[in-house]
């Protein structure tokens, strides 16, 4: 975003630059041609500079006041001001150049005071369009500025939002085995599963949610939820992880699966039967693909979408991190069982900037 300070040095460039420009080519294509003197021109040819730079200056201060106006009020005003402007030009270098000449109050012909008037009126409108044209574009870049940084914000406090409301629900259930576990004395179960989760919370609360993590970091902390979840279910959970060894530097979200391996134990497992769940990680043409599958009950057929806050999130999250390049599909395996599949651009940790 440009600042005020950059705005204002960006006027007085232009300012100079734009008047230095005026009195070369006055002086290329009216002075030198004509047949004044040198001691009259170019003396007249700076005090004709000066009065159109500082004329400028008065315009500027006064657009400040017409914008504040209504639009017909304030067009009104601004060709009003470039008239009189104009007429005080004209008459300042006819009388100065008469001054150098000696002849103080000569009138001026029609003509003349037609063909000054309509070159002083063309060049303070071209420098009130260059003024309002470099100032336009310079509002709307910043008000361009100010709404994808707002977005940006509104992005990040969103993902954060999406981030820590999985948490709550998983310290919940995870208490909830704790305490199961307590009152049926298996006390070696529950300290092991109360260390597994403060790993677990410690890793959430310290890791940045709009943070990307390589593959294998997020096996590790999907390898200790699982452990966490192995406390309650023993024999009851088998989980398979694999991930091709060309995907362990891969980035992805951190804590993108453990809401859908929560999802497949929450929706796949039967009471009192056992559920075996695999996550794999391949990638081939430039993306990362993902899959979580169950041996589970599967997708309901009559509503396929009704799957709770787990996956709604993971859906939002790969939206707002890969708007329009990214991809998650569910259905059911041949052999029964749910599968989530997720394909997301691969980027590899080494060569992020």
């Amino acid at each position: 975003m440009i600042k005020l300070e950059s705005k204002r040095q960006l006027f007085w460039l232009c300012q100079y630059c734009g008047w230095l420009a005026y009195a070369l080519l006055t002086e290329l294509m009216i002075k030198m041609p004509g047949q004044e003197p040198w001691l009259i021109h170019l003396p007249h040819l700076v005090l004709d500079t000066c009065c159109g730079f500082f004329i400028t200056l008065w315009l500027r201060k006064l657009y400040a006041g017409f914008r504040q106006r209504q639009i017909v009020v304030s067009a009104a005003l601004h060709i009003v001001c470039l008239l009189a402007a104009s007429l005080l030009w004209t008459q300042f270098k006819w009388y100065s150049l008469q001054w150098f000449y000696g002849s103080w109050w000569q009138p001026m012909t029609w003509f003349d005071f037609g063909t000054w008037t309509s070159a002083s009126l063309t060049m303070l409108a071209t420098w009130t369009a260059g003024y309002y044209g470099i100032k336009i574009y310079l509002d709307n870049a910043e008000q361009r500025h100010q709404a994808a940084e707002a977005l940006h914000l509104a992005k990040e406090s969103q993902l954060k939002m999406l981030r820590y409301q999985l948490n709550p629900h998983f310290m919940f259930n995870s208490i909830n085995a704790i305490c199961t576990l307590i009152l049926k004395q298996h006390n070696a179960n529950a300290v092991a599963m109360l260390e597994k989760l403060c790993d677990f919370l410690r890793y959430s609360l310290y890791t940045d949610p709009l943070a990307k993590i390589t593959v294998q970091d997020e096996i590790a902390i999907l390898q200790t939820y699982v452990d966490i979840e192995q406390c309650r279910f023993q024999s009851g959970l088998k989980v398979v992880i694999t991930a091709e060894p060309c995907c362990q530097a891969a980035l992805m979200p951190s804590l993108l699966l453990q809401p859908l391996v929560e999802n497949a134990l929450k929706h796949g497992m039967d009471q009192n039967s056992s559920i075996i769940i695999t996550v794999s990680f391949t990638q081939a043409a430039g993306k990362l693909y993902i899959s979580v599958s169950d041996s589970g009950t599967g997708f309901s057929p009559a509503a396929p979408a009704a799957l709770g806050i787990g996956i709604k999130n993971c859906q939002e999250r790969l939206q707002l991190i890969y708007p329009g390049a990214s991809q998650l599909t569910l259905g059911n395996a041949e052999h029964g069982g749910a599968r989530v599949n997720i394909a997301i651009p691969l980027e590899l940790a080494g060569s992020r900037q």
